[in-house]
């Protein structure tokens, strides 16, 4: 193996990337626009909820219980007669209805225990789900000062004293964008490797590398250093400026050390695109094979749901997955300031997984070279 082989044809791979106008605008908007989208329009989770409000009661108590819904969570209540709740919502112009019946103070005060109805359109279904709690808290702690007020009430048998650590002000954008920026160095670090090998069959230039004095091992890194390099950079241009910069999110760890774990993903997840791209004969097929590899390696890695919510069979599985450790990793570092001693591990099992996709990849590229000649 020679290393100025490996550094010319990885400048050619660099050259030949930066002519490809659509894999350079895929680039940037991946760093870019779809990190902020990602991370500021969290679709599980309640922004801006519509909500109606029947007020039959006109009391004191039922102003407070229209005044306490507010943004983000929820617009401004829509103040609305009994007879336009069903129209509304039938139109969908509500996800909420609150019908506060009439002599909802006085039977409070006098100890009854009175009803609101809630509707609910249940389409919306992370609204709904994840709304109906938000007001269901909201009306009892609202009901509660109000009766306190009025005659003394029993005081709870815990305090509970709740401490949010790692992210104090539970801000939503914060974990959107790591996750964004995780699912989106993979995807690129597949779509860019496979796309170099498929880009040398298609324009007939893998003939030429074969008349050359190169071996497959060279090939091979002269598609993975300059693929993983141009990734690796805009994963920091991103972190640094979209993350950091523009959505304020504090980074609590070392940022050589993740991007040395971003690194070694790198590694594992360029070698998997390659293999893939040995596999597939034209590009559409590589888009289709990247569809069924791309889905699970992102929504199975812990990103999107805890590792341990999931089917036992699914985390042993997934244990060979280099997005596994990716995650993990870089929760770890970003979130929680983790150090070298805490994430070996992780840093292990990547090298010991992109070790063996780079072989793998490696026979099947020899093997594909062979058959070609």
């Amino acid at each position: 193996m020679r290393v100025a082989n490996i550094l010319q044809l990885g400048i050619k791979e660099l050259r030949s990337l930066a002519r490809d106008s659509r894999l350079l605008i895929l680039i940037v908007y991946s760093f870019t626009v779809a990190i902020y989208v990602g991370a500021t329009a969290m679709p599980s989770t309640l922004n801006k909820a519509p909500i109606a409000i029947v007020d039959e009661d006109q009391s004191p108590l039922s102003l407070r219980l229209a005044g306490s819904f507010y943004p983000p969570h929820f617009l401004a209540p829509a103040l609305i007669p009994h007879a336009a709740m069903d129209e509304g919502m039938d139109a969908g112009l509500f996800t909420f209805a609150l019908n506060i019946p009439p002599e909802f103070q006085r039977d409070l005060l006098a100890g009854r225990v009175p009803t609101i109805q809630l509707n609910v359109d249940a389409t919306r279904m992370s609204q709904a789900f994840i709304g109906s709690g938000y007001i269901q808290t909201i009306l009892n702690d609202e009901v509660k000062a109000f009766a306190l007020r009025y005659r003394a009430g029993t005081a709870p048998p815990v305090d509970l004293a709740l401490r949010a650590r790692f992210n104090p002000s539970l801000t939503q954008t914060w974990f959107g964008a790591v996750m964004q920026i995780i699912n989106n160095v993979t995807m690129l670090s597949l779509v860019l490797t496979g796309a170099a090998l498929i880009r040398e069959r298609e324009r007939g230039t893998i003939e030429h590398l074969l008349v050359m004095p190169v071996t497959p091992l060279e090939i091979m890194l002269s598609k993975v250093w300059p693929m993983g390099l141009v990734v690796l950079a805009a994963c920091a241009f991103a972190l640094l400026f979209i993350v950091e910069g523009l959505l304020k999110m504090p980074i609590e760890g070392s940022l050589a050390l993740f991007f040395a774990g971003t690194a070694l993903h790198l590694f594992a997840s360029t070698s998997l695109g390659i293999f893939l791209a040995t596999v597939a004969r034209s590009m559409p097929q590589f888009g289709l094979l990247l569809v069924l590899v791309l889905l699970p390696l992102q929504m199975l890695s812990g990103g999107a749901t805890p590792r341990e919510s999931m089917p036992e069979f699914v985390q042993t599985v997934m244990l060979a997955a280099p997005t596994t450790h990716f995650v993990s990793l870089s929760q770890a570092i970003l979130y929680r300031g983790a150090g070298l001693e805490v994430v070996w591990p992780q840093f292990i099992s990547l090298a010991a997984i992109g070790a063996t996709f780079f072989g793998v990849a490696l026979a099947r590229l020899r093997k594909t070279i062979g058959l070609m000649v």
